[in-house]
């Protein structure tokens, strides 16, 4: 089950990487998609900030299980507001999935570390 954590931990820390630096360079995709879902381009800038802090905490993770699990726990949340932002302006599923797989992929992974929550 270790492995599968790690393999799973460092999706996250991927996906929070790629889409948090997305999101600071300022890529066209991600300021688009920001004017469509109705928020400020700050809110853009914050959101990459709090990425890339998610992945401090899932670097951390590989050694201390209970980091990743609350890291999880946060990006969890943070991929709920995304789903919740993609369907208030009725995206179709292609943009709302990679949020889907996300939350699912964090939701394991504190399922996975579960017994590390409390230490």
């Amino acid at each position: 089950m270790h492995i599968l954590a790690i393999i799973l931990q460092s999706w996250l820390l991927f996906s929070m990487a790629f889409f948090g630096g997305s999101k600071l360079a300022g890529a066209k995709h991600q300021v688009d998609l920001f004017n469509e879902i109705r928020f400020p381009q700050w809110f853009r800038v914050v959101t990459g900030i709090v990425q890339i802090a998610a992945c401090a905490g899932l670097i951390i993770g590989y050694w201390t299980a209970g980091i990743a699990a609350w890291t999880a726990v946060f990006v969890g949340l943070m991929m709920v507001v995304a789903i919740i932002s993609h369907l208030r302006v009725k995206h179709p599923f292609g943009k709302v999935f990679p949020a889907i797989l996300n939350l699912v992929i964090a939701a394991a992974v504190v399922l996975l570390y579960a017994d590390n929550l409390l230490s």
